[in-house]
């Protein structure tokens, strides 16, 4: 009998601790994260990462890291294209010659379907990370669609307030947090560091196809078109264009630009990318003047998507650029 009875007690005592550890479980598996969803953690979670075509990834670097794009529409008199998917870099700029395109939200149909494909492969987890929400209208577009699909996956929107290569190189840094096994929400974190230390300027020869886009942002007063004043353009913490400094010609703009890296990264490490509107031997000159001076880990050189041609036209240079630890 009291052998019976010691067996009794251990098995009560491990029944016990077993419904002690499944609430425990239970209540973990319903922490709500800093967007709002609960958080079910489990051995299972299997994250995707999406972007729009603002973020001027290579084809290659969207396939390599699995990046998946949504595209923005272009939208002309007798025809609507989606960017990149449609429409080609080279090819905007002949369409410019004879009209000037405007720029659309991407297609709900788009969203909807992506989303789709990714309940039917098993993803649990998105991260979306959208073009600058102060320049364009997709990621409230994102988000509002996003909640539709709350019981089935679990997305997190992400501002970016950027575009181009600065957004690109957040979700370069998402797609290697996943890529090293990190959960979604510290991708959205790498993302954000990438930001943070994020400088992203760029010198345009016109101002015309901002105003005419609506994209003026911030950028201050008229190019005097006798003076020829350029404005070193950056995107300022807000997301939208602001005035970095000012110059006289395209050319002295362009070292200006040169300069106002040097001050802001000095002998840090950085990660650097060129991006050119139909002016690659610019952009190459560009990125070799830079080398020298800055202390480059990596560095890309990328044509701006059709998308954002429409508002900056030929001859576009821009520098995008972050600080980066040892990897």
């Amino acid at each position: 009998m009291g052998r019976k009875r010691r067996i009794f007690t251990v098995y009560s005592q491990f029944v016990s601790l077993s419904r002690v550890s499944c609430a425990i479980i239970n209540g973990l598996m319903q922490i709500p994260n800093q967007f709002g969803r609960m958080v079910f953690l489990n051995h299972h979670v299997k994250t995707a990462l999406i972007t729009d075509s603002a973020c001027d990834l290579s084809d290659e670097q969207l396939e390599r890291h699995r990046i998946r794009m949504i595209p923005l529409r272009i939208v002309c008199k007798h025809a609507e294209y989606r960017d990149r998917v449609e429409l080609s870099p080279d090819k905007i700029y002949e369409m410019m010659d004879q009209e000037l395109p405007k720029t659309s939200l991407p297609l709900a149909e788009d969203i909807h379907a992506t989303y789709m494909k990714l309940i039917e492969e098993g993803y649990t987890d998105v991260v979306h990370i959208c073009i600058s929400a102060a320049m364009s209208g997709t990621w409230n577009m994102v988000r509002i669609l996003a909640d539709e699909y709350k019981d089935r996956l679990n997305i997190r929107v992400v501002d970016s307030k950027t575009l181009s290569a600065g957004l690109g190189a957040m979700v370069l840094a998402a797609a290697r947090a996943l890529e090293d096994g990190a959960d979604p929400d510290t991708a959205v974190q790498a993302a954000q560091k990438v930001r943070g230390s994020q400088l992203g300027m760029f010198v345009i020869r016109t101002l015309e196809y901002l105003r005419k886009g609506g994209r003026i942002g911030l950028v201050e007063g008229v190019m005097g078109s006798l003076l020829q004043i350029k404005p070193i353009i950056f995107v300022n913490n807000d997301g939208i264009y602001e005035t970095l400094a000012k110059a006289r010609g395209y050319k002295a703009a362009v070292e200006q630009m040169i300069q106002e890296a040097v001050r802001r990264f000095g002998k840090k490490k950085i990660d650097l990318s060129i991006v050119h509107g139909q002016a690659p031997e610019d952009a190459k000159t560009l990125l070799e003047k830079l080398q020298q001076v800055l202390n480059v880990a990596s560095s890309i050189i990328a044509p701006v998507s059709p998308v954002l041609a429409i508002h900056s036209g030929r001859g576009l240079l821009g520098i995008i650029a972050h600080t980066v630890e040892e990897r």
